[in-house]
């Protein structure tokens, strides 16, 4: 299977915006996948919220509540690439963000990261107050 490899991470103020990209192997752009963003918090390593996902096919997305009308995921199947844009950023986003594809195996994309089988190395965000 091909790679996960997120860039675009960084410090920035409250208030202010960021966009990360994963290049995906065309096998997570293309077919029935699921793919987006996971992150995981200070603290929380053990703990991957998924926050972002949507199917290659266009026809489902999930945000959660936390990112819901401040941050968008989309994809662009011609570059192999997803992107996560990022408004209004807020310190309790501060985290480890990971791009990540798994099998789509229901209707909606599932925030459960056991369903995702491939992942990325990951990239920190860090929002200051």
């Amino acid at each position: 299977q091909g790679q996960l490899v997120e860039s675009g991470g960084g410090s920035v103020q409250a208030g202010g915006s960021l966009t990360l990209s994963c290049a995906a192997s065309s096998t997570y752009t293309y077919g029935h996948h699921c793919v987006g963003w996971f992150r995981q918090a200070p603290g929380k390593e053990h703990e991957y919220e998924g926050f972002a996902l949507r199917g290659t096919r266009r026809d489902t997305t999930y945000y959660a509540d936390s990112v819901r009308g401040r941050f968008a995921v989309s994809l662009d199947s011609a570059k192999n690439k997803i992107y996560l844009h990022m408004n209004n950023l807020k310190p309790d986003d501060t985290g480890a963000y990971y791009c990540a594809a798994g099998w789509r195996i229901r209707p909606a994309c599932s925030d459960n990261p056991s369903e995702y089988n491939w992942w990325g190395q990951g990239t920190q965000v860090t929002v200051s107050s």
